[in-house]
């Protein structure tokens, strides 16, 4: 079976698609800590935009707050500004050469705000794991149009293309239920 269809180009493409979901999911917080919801902050470190992650040391502290050591102790108001500027809800506090950031109670609005939020994250996943199925078997079509395959290996193909579609579905899926437990639970 060989032509234009290439099954491990569809799988990494099915698979960025996960990995960005994962990662819009952690953004979403949840009333736990979590050194993940920090990630996409920035600082100004020496006049390089910095991911706070590689300027310091972040730890989860009793489950529900945030410890970041930065290795520069220096940096200390700039962190706190730019956990202050992005826009987390996220409230520092500095002790000695510590900072902690203590997750805030989530009401319950809030919560289904964020389940909201989870699972439109959670369909856009799907709509671009359908369209890689749509674009996986169109390839697939056009190699046998082409004569790189028969008329069975491109039904081979098409079921072998369902059957990744919905393993990928299915871990959106299941990830989008955890990500909903995680939220409903006080």
């Amino acid at each position: 079976m060989s032509g234009v269809f290439n099954e491990k180009d569809y799988s990494a493409k099915m698979d960025k698609t996960i990995q960005s979901f994962i990662k819009d999911l952690a953004s979403i917080r949840t009333g736990r800590a979590n050194p993940s919801l920090l990630d996409d902050v920035k600082i100004d470190y020496y006049g390089n935009l910095t991911a706070l992650n590689q300027a310091a040391n972040i730890n989860v502290e009793e489950g529900r707050s945030l410890v970041i050591s930065p290795w520069d102790k220096s940096l200390i108001p700039e962190i706190e500004k730019a956990i202050m500027n992005a826009n987390l809800g996220l409230n520092p506090s500095t002790s000695s050469d510590l900072i902690r950031v203590t997750m805030p109670t989530l009401t319950e609005e809030t919560r289904q705000d964020y389940i909201k939020l989870a699972r439109s994250e959670a369909e856009n996943s799907r709509v671009s794991i359908r369209n890689g199925r749509r674009d996986a078997n169109q390839e697939a079509k056009e190699s046998q149009s082409a004569g790189d395959i028969s008329e069975d290996d491109l039904k081979r193909l098409e079921d072998l293309i369902q059957k990744e579609t919905n393993k990928f579905i299915g871990f959106v899926d299941l990830e989008l239920k955890n990500k909903e437990s995680d939220l409903l639970e006080i």
